[in-house]
């Protein structure tokens, strides 16, 4: 979880602008899509750019939470990405990542994945600097 000195109604469009994603997050190359709801997105990450990640969004809470389904054909595996924004009460934003993986092939999936978490702590704090007023992109 990221702390970002910004109330969620100024986070909140730079969380779904995901084409400007790569202005400020080292770990994304680009996004294909767009974000609403029931629509696919393509992410093309830096760190598994043989193997893009595709979803639909399944949920858009304006200024409050974003959720992705992908993973393989029939519910064999099935990620869920959420990222949620939660006003703290002495101002501010709390941002974080998440991803589930359910399905009776999700240890498979889980085990051919690398680890995402660095990916998502430079997601954050590129998130935050943007938000916060910064322009500089985190490096790798």
């Amino acid at each position: 979880m990221t702390r970002i000195d910004a109330d969620p109604a100024e986070v909140w469009p730079l969380l779904i602008d995901v084409h400007g994603w790569r202005d400020w997050d080292s770990g994304v190359d680009r996004v294909e899509g767009r974000v609403a709801l029931g629509e696919p997105l393509t992410v093309y990450a830096t760190m598994i750019r043989n193997r893009p990640f595709t979803a639909t969004v399944t949920e858009l809470r304006p200024q409050e939470a974003m959720r992705w389904r992908g993973g393989l054909p029939g519910g064999l595996a099935v990620i869920e990405r959420t990222y949620a924004l939660d006003v703290q009460d002495e101002g501010g934003t709390l941002l974080s990542v998440r991803e589930d993986h359910s399905g009776p092939f999700a240890g498979l999936l889980g085990r051919t994945t690398p680890d995402l978490n660095p990916s998502f702590r430079r997601f954050c704090a590129g998130l935050k600097a943007k938000a916060e007023g910064g322009v500089s992109r985190p490096s790798s």
